[in-house]
Order: structure tokens, then sequence, then C-alpha cells
């Protein structure tokens, strides 16, 4: 296998986690880079960039995978069952690396997937590339928990950044590992820039270790203000979950992802520093402090 997989296709590029794969990847200035996006995306990509609009067809994702190293699927929710036809494309097309759209709670994990169902899909796609193994095409699978800096910044994580609130759960003296957004694309750019170490693997990466009262300690003394906090426990979250869900409120699965991190299911081992594929050293990623990544936002 090649030294770097230089040749680089993306699919999701748009999405919440495809973009910030695709900034790392531009941005490591390594890599010829392809956007694979439907015919019906308005989404715009730097000038130099090629952007190759499909109908998702076999035919067609045979033939826009021609000369890739590697296939990044970065995909949201609703293009995970989609992934079995990039992998059958990609073996067609003669790439060496699939990259599936991993890059958050551990789809390896029992409890895990007991928690989120909906990640069944990832964990049969892993399953799926490991039945291809013998194809000649190699797979590398990325956890990274939730991603701190990003939910910060958007409420994702339920710390009010401009109201000074939080939502603690079930005291909130729980350890977890959560991974920053750079450090989520700069692990995808070393996967391909060591494409032997990282083959047929599943890896665990992480920015901080941390709790959710440790956090809120960070944020006011970051802030210089005293933050409001409203207690709930995981069976009152994961409850609410279920039955927003079984209305058809996909926002139930946004809690679902919460609680892989700060639920106390048994079983859920959510900070990824206990793997025994914790890929940080790999890498070459360093873990970060909870208050300097608080300071950058």
């Amino acid at each position: 296998m090649a030294t770097i997989l230089k040749n680089v296709a993306i699919v999701g590029a748009s999405g919440n986690m495809g973009r910030i794969i695709f900034d790392s990847l531009v941005a490591s200035n390594k890599f010829t880079i392809t956007v694979i996006s439907r015919k019906t995306s308005e989404a715009i990509f730097p000038p130099g960039v090629a952007v190759l609009k499909t109908d998702f067809s076999d035919s067609a994702l045979r033939n826009v995978l021609q000369g890739q190293d590697a296939v990044i699927s970065a995909v949201g929710a609703t293009g995970f069952n989609e992934q079995k036809a990039l992998v059958d494309a990609a073996i067609h097309a003669g790439v060496k690396r699939f990259i599936p759209s991993e890059f958050s709670a551990d789809s390896q994990s029992e409890a895990v997937l007991q928690l989120l169902p909906l990640f069944g899909q990832k964990n049969d796609l892993i399953k799926y590339l490991k039945e291809k193994e013998s194809s000649g095409l190699t797979w590398t699978g990325i956890a990274t928990s939730g991603l701190f800096d990003w939910g910060l910044r958007n409420g994702f994580l339920e710390f009010d950044l401009s109201n000074h609130t939080a939502t603690i759960w079930d005291g909130g003296n729980k350890r977890f590992t959560l991974t920053n957004a750079n450090q989520l694309g700069q692990s995808v750019v070393s996967v391909l820039e060591h494409p032997q170490e990282t083959s047929n693997k599943y890896l665990y990466v992480a920015s901080v270790e941390t709790t959710q009262r440790d956090i809120v300690a960070a944020l006011e003394k970051v802030t210089g203000a005293k933050w409001t906090t409203q207690d709930t426990t995981t069976d009152e979250q994961v409850s609410a979950a279920v039955k927003k869900l079984t209305a058809g409120d996909f926002s139930g699965a946004f809690t679902l992802v919460r609680a892989t991190c700060f639920g106390n299911t048994p079983g859920l081992h959510s900070s990824y520093l206990q793997h025994q594929n914790f890929a940080n050293e790999l890498l070459g990623l360093e873990m970060e402090n909870v208050e300097n990544t608080i300071d950058r936002l």
C-alpha cells in the first residue's frame, strides 16, 4: 500500500461532520480531494476541489470512484444504510481504503446499540467491511464519542453559553471522553497518512476526559459568571427520547447520543482512554485541556 492515500473522495462533505473532515483535508494540503454529492445538492466548495454530482446508482458510483485511493463516508443518519452500495462500488473501482461514517459513539458496543438502535446500521457496515477484506479493500473506523467544542458552540451538549445554564445528568460526576473538531479532522488525515498502521482497525480517539461538573466549573472560571444547573436523570432523558422517536420526532435520537456520554447505563465505557484500540498516540493526537478548549470558543 502507498505511503499515503493521496487521492481521496468524500461523501457527505457538506454535513456537520463532513465539513469538519473536508476542511482538515484541505488545510493539510496533502491530498487530491474529490467531493461526491447528489445532483440536487446546492453545497458550494472552494475552487480547485473537484465536485462530482451523481444519482448514486451503482454504475454511477463505480465511475466516480475510479482512481480514488480512499473513500470517506460522512453521511448522516438517513444515509447509513446507503453505505454498503458505496463499499461495493469502491471495491469494483479498486479503492484501497474505506472510512465509514462513525465519528460518534462506539457502534461496536452492545450497550450503545441497546441505547441507540439506529447505530446498529453502523455496526452492520463494519461487519460487512470485515467480510469484504479479502477483496483488497481495507477499512478504518474512528469513534470520537461526542464532539466537545462543536457541541458547546451549538448547544448540542446542553451547556447554554448565552444564558449560563446547563442540564446535568445523574449528579454530573461520571467521567467520559469527548473530541474537539480539529482532532476529529486530524484523525482522518492521520489515518490516510498511515495506511499500514490503521488498516482494518476500529480506532478510538479523544481530546478531553472530563465530567459534566468539571465542564461547568471550567465554564464558570472562563466566563466569570455563576452558572445555573438543572438536574435530570438517565431514566428521565431516555424515556422522553423514546417517546419523541415513537411520535416521529427525530430529536429524540440526539438525546440518546448524549446518553452514550452522560448516561449511567451499564457497560457504556464512555471514557475511550480505557479502550484497547485507543489511538491518540498512533495518530499523533495529544489530549487537550477543557479550559483551553472553552477559551477558544
